[in-house]
């Protein structure tokens, strides 16, 4: 299945019923560190994310998934701190600790109880310029990232398949590359590749800590200012434009992998809130994809897997919060006596119905209700909330946009979605790819390296 940032729920409330008013404060030093801190008191937790604004799209050919390794070196020490030393002191005083990296970010966390935080911001304040980089590590790390990409992508032919897509739908943009990497790419880093990338990117002025939590404002502001204020800077340069060429009709691959089940995987190009003119379409689309993959109840699971039992599953996504345009997804897996292309059929069907018809009233407000209960739950996650302004502010949306995402949706019409269905939902922007199963090997892997301690947003 495809998942948005915004995770619908079943649960409704009403609408009326959400108010976001606990404050967020924002702090910018003057090395170019922005600091944004949301007070919330319930338990003595407190939760420190530092997002770096680098990702896989900002790669070029030839080192693409280094931002991904760079990510799994930043453990591996500084002079003050050796290898093992920042995960070690992090768990001596209670706390978890963790890293993830995206197509347009790279972030580290840590969740502490709140007299603790001292210990994560000289920690990370210590690894930002002072990374210890060395061939022997690179070596070991090389092991674990191609392990982890075989269990991941290789292994897996859904992922393998989605990989393939990914590099069929986008032509020239930095989306067409996976955020681990080629494998070639992967096998010829450099200790001076990840150094460079490493002192390039990796400084106060490309970077926003967020922390969320039991604590007061100022009081984290004082203990940042102790621990960063003094970092040098980087110079960095505004990236090129990366827009992706017009598409003039349909593409399509077969992929052919070992299966147990054929798949179909399609999308549409499509504008995000940060490339589109008039923002409420990027909310529409997040509205549609809620009317075909919002729960039991949207039309995906009601037409395709329980109605015409041509699914055994089918789903939508769309996130309009990246950097770069996106793709609108849709995927499934047919029920047995079906084709893939019985399921294509199905979808465009699907999307043809959402050009002409309006939704109805009901169907609008039960998306508008989850889309209302997901925010309100999301609420109860310091994690989640540090995650959302991390994310927004990254990726060049703007942190104060959070708070406006219930409201903008509860503001979308009927027609509005009809009429983005209408304007980008179309075949001449469409991609697909259908993966055709072959007999499985009875010959099974064995894992030689200890996988994955990193939660990496691929």
């Amino acid at each position: 299945m495809i998942f948005r940032i915004i995770f619908f729920t079943l649960v409704c409330i009403p609408l009326s019923v959400y108010s976001s008013n606990v404050k967020v404060h924002e702090r910018i030093f003057e090395n170019g560190l922005k600091v944004l801190v949301k007070e919330d008191h319930r338990s003595p937790v407190v939760v420190s994310q530092i997002w770096y604004k680098v990702g896989s799209s900002y790669e070029p050919g030839g080192i693409t998934g280094i931002s991904h390794m760079l990510e799994h070196m930043m453990f591996k020490g500084t002079e003050k701190h050796p290898a093992g030393e920042f995960s070690r002191i992090i768990a001596e005083n209670g706390g978890r600790e963790n890293a993830f990296t995206g197509r347009d970010y790279t972030a580290y966390f840590q969740t502490m109880e709140k007299s603790r935080l001292q210990v994560s911001f000289e920690l990370e304040a210590d690894r930002m310029r002072n990374l210890q980089l060395t061939p022997d590590e690179l070596k070991k790390e090389l092991e674990v990232v191609t392990e982890e990409r075989r269990m991941r992508t290789d292994d897996k032919p859904r992922s393998k398949m989605q990989e393939y897509f990914m590099a069929m739908a986008f032509t020239n943009s930095a989306y067409k590359n996976p955020v681990i990497g080629w494998p070639s790419d992967i096998a010829n880093y450099q200790v001076d590749d990840l150094q460079a990338w490493y002192q390039l990117w990796y400084a106060p002025n490309n970077a926003t800590l967020v922390v969320v939590g039991d604590i007061k404002p100022e009081d984290v502001f004082l203990l940042a200012e102790k621990y960063f204020a003094g970092i040098t800077t980087s110079k960095i340069k505004p990236l090129k434009p990366q827009a992706e060429i017009e598409q003039h009709g349909v593409r399509k691959t077969t992929v052919k992998l070992p299966a147990k089940l054929p798949y179909l995987l399609m999308g549409y190009k499509v504008p995000v809130l940060n490339s589109v003119e008039n923002k409420s379409e990027a909310y529409a689309l997040e509205v549609l994809a809620g009317i075909l993959d919002g729960g039991s109840s949207a039309r995906l699971a009601s037409n395709l897997v329980r109605g015409k039992q041509i699914a055994v599953s089918a789903g939508a996504g769309y996130s309009m919060a990246s950097r770069l345009p996106e793709l609108f997804m849709l995927d499934a897996t047919p029920a047995k006596g079906q084709t893939v292309f019985d399921l294509e059929y199905a979808l465009k069907e699907e999307i043809y119905n959402l050009k002409t018809d309006l939704v109805s009233a009901d169907e609008l407000q039960r998306v508008k209700a989850q889309v209302l209960a997901g925010a309100v739950f999301q609420r109860d996650s310091n994690f989640y909330q540090a995650m959302q302004l991390g994310m927004f502010e990254t990726v060049g949306i703007g942190w104060d946009k959070v708070d406006e995402y219930v409201e903008k949706v509860n503001q979308i019409t009927a027609e509005q979605v009809r009429n983005v269905a209408r304007k980008y939902l179309l075949e001449d922007q469409l991609s697909i790819a259908y993966l055709d199963p072959q007999p499985m090997s009875e010959q099974k892997h064995k894992s030689s390296v200890a996988g994955g301690r990193h939660a990496d947003f691929f």
